[in-house]
This record gives C-alpha cells, structure tokens and sequence, in this order.
C-alpha cells in the first residue's frame, strides 16, 4: 500500500498546486474575456481590419487554450484519484505504474501553467527570438554554442514551441560562430528571458590532443518578437540595410542571390541579419522584427534599470554577465549563480530539460 500512499499524497498536492493556480490565472475573468473576444470575432467589420483581426483572433485562442488546459489536468487529476481508491497494489500493479507514470506528465503540466502565472511583463506572452554567440576561444566556444542551440531546440520540442532559424555563421573549423532563431508559442519570451546572459562551460576538450581542461564563453540574447504596432518607432532615415549573398543553407535560389539582409539602427548602433528565407522580402521582414524586438528589450531594461536605481538595489542580472556555469569536468554539475539553482545531471540539462532553472529565476524576479 504504500505506493498507492505515496501516489494519493502527491495527487492531492498536485490537486492543491492546480487550485492556487487556478485562483492565481483568475479563471472567472478568462472565461468572461473568452465571450467578449467571441463577441469581437463575430463581428463581420473585423476583418475590414487585418491586422487587429489576427491580434482578436491569437489572443481568442490562447485564452481558450488555457481554459481548456487547465479543464483537462484537473479531470485527469480526479481521474487519477479515483482510481487509486480502487485498485489493489497486488492485483493492479500495472495500472498503478500507469498512473503514478501519467500522475508525473501533469504534474509537469501543472507546473508549466504555474510559470504562465509568474509571467508580468508587457511581451512575456509573445514569441522570442534568440541569438547565441561564440566568446573568445576560438573552436572551443563555436563548438559550445552549437551545444547550447541543440539544448534550445530540444527544449523547444518538449514545450511544443517551434524553432525557426534565421541566421548562422559558421566557426572556421568546427561549430557555430553565431547563430538567430525564432521560438514561436505562447509566452515564450516568458519563458526564454531567464536564459539571456553569458552561459559557461569547463570540460576535457575534445580538441585538445592533450587533453586538457577548457573553459568556454558563450552569450545568449533573447528578445521579444513584436508586430509593428506603433509601440516602437523607427524612423527609415535611422536605417542602414545592407545585402548580400547568403552562405548558409537554402539550397540554389538562396545562394546563387544577394537576398540575405543586414540591418543597422544608426541611432544605437544595433544590427541585424536575416539569410535563411527564400527572399529579400522576407529576409528583410524577419531582420526587421528581431530589430523591434532588440529596441524593446533594451527599452525593457532600461526602464529596469530606472525601477532599481529609484529603489537603491538592482533587481536583475544586467546583459552581458555569467548567468550559468556548465561543469563536465572533474564533477558533473550545472549551476545558476543567480538564483543558486542547481543540477548534477548535465546530459539531461543538455537535452533540453531547463525547466528547473526558468521556473526559480521568474520565481524570484
């Protein structure tokens, strides 16, 4: 009996996380938003209005998503403490391996829909847009860069975002020099900002013949993907946009073309670059959202900054500091020195399971 024991015990907790998330997304208002938005769908002058009829429609969707989200766990939740009443841990092994399987994917889901409730910010909803660079160390860092961008894809897959890279540059010998991709679901920027700093790895490197130790730098950017709103404004005299032939992979029409794009914000310096489309056009509309999504994020950190001046204490990491250490070699170890977070389990932090990391930096934001 004691497995059945230990399982009803953590049914109910989870049961009890499910009520205070609940209580914390405000479900009364979210099923009232969900009519008013409805209403808003219905009406046939919306789509004189494409723009602000995408806008109705996404929002539409995420608040259904999350009502029939949350509807979902909890009937599984009763389902499961149901049928531990039932069974005899002699006679139903089986299914209670079943359960207490099923019973550890919810509380999983649980705890991404605890997160979405840690998340405040004015983008925290929308997709991201992610660029990881090489610091200094030559085949080293291009090396761990092309590591951190697997761990970001395979975390993607398992939190069912969609990845779409944007722009690679190749190391000389092995790895990525710099690479930009999309994240694109819900609250993904959310999620993703607890990543952005400098991540560091120590480990036997595997291209030394000497087989030494290697400490490696790489940064991570992470910014919010953002329409053309109006809430950002960009002048075209403040642009330089630049093409080229792109060097990466897209087959003959990509490489054979100046379709790949460079743009630079004159007033701040910020630049961008887009080759991965099959267009000019589209080049240039992707380099152009993650442009927007650069402005609002140091928008964002500026008026951060601001906040933690007036309070005489900051708040948060700045840009450009180490966040993370990835430790292979002598002991086995990931740690996040902003939160104290911490995991000896590094393959699986590399295959993308992060979550325990997100979840204690917005925790504590």
């Amino acid at each position: 009996m004691l497995l059945i024991d230990q399982l009803k015990m953590r049914a109910k907790a989870a049961a009890q996380k499910l009520s205070d998330t609940a209580l914390a997304l405000d479900i009364p208002t979210l099923i009232q938003k969900k009519a008013q938005l409805t209403t808003k769908q219905q009406d046939p002058n919306l789509y004189l209005n494409p723009s602000l009829a995408q806008k109705i429609n996404t929002e539409l969707a995420r608040t259904q998503d999350t009502i029939s989200y949350l509807d979902t766990i909890t009937h599984s939740l009763k389902s499961y403490s149901e049928m531990l009443q039932i069974v005899d841990q002699d006679q139903d092994l089986d299914m209670i391996l079943e359960i207490q399987s099923d019973l550890q994917k919810t509380e999983k889901s649980i705890d991404i829909l605890y997160l979405s409730t840690l998340l405040k910010g004015e983008y925290d909803t929308h997709n991201a847009i992610i660029s990881v660079h090489a610091g200094a160390g030559g085949t080293e860092s291009c090396d761990w860069v092309s590591m951190l961008y697997r761990m970001y894809k395979m975390y993607g897959d398992k939190n069912r975002f969609k990845i779409e890279e944007t722009d690679r540059l190749a190391g000389d010998e092995a790895g990525i020099k710099s690479v930009s991709f999309f994240v694109r679901g819900h609250n993904a920027y959310g999620f993703l900002k607890a990543e952005k700093g400098v991540h560091r790895l120590v480990r036997i490197s595997p291209f030394d013949s000497n087989a030494r130790r290697h400490t490696s730098f790489a940064s991570v950017e992470v910014m919010p993907e953002i329409e053309n709103d109006g809430a950002i404004k960009i002048a075209q005299d403040e642009l330089k946009i630049d093409t080229f032939r792109s060097g990466g992979a897209g087959g003959q029409h990509v490489n054979k073309t100046e379709s790949a794009i460079r743009i630079t914000h004159l007033p701040t310096g910020i630049v961008v670059s887009c080759q991965n489309q099959r267009s000019q056009i589209l080049n240039k509309e992707a380099a152009m959202k993650m442009l927007m999504g650069k402005l609002a994020e140091k928008k964002e950190q500026e008026q951060i900054k601001k906040a933690a001046g007036l309070k005489g204490e900051i708040k948060k990491i700045e840009w450009g500091s180490q966040i993370r250490n990835y430790v292979f070699q002598p002991y086995t170890m990931v740690k996040d020195l902003r939160t104290g977070c911490e995991n000896t389990d590094v393959s699986k932090v590399m295959d993308g399971d992060i979550g325990e990391f997100i979840f204690e930096f917005l925790r504590k934001s």
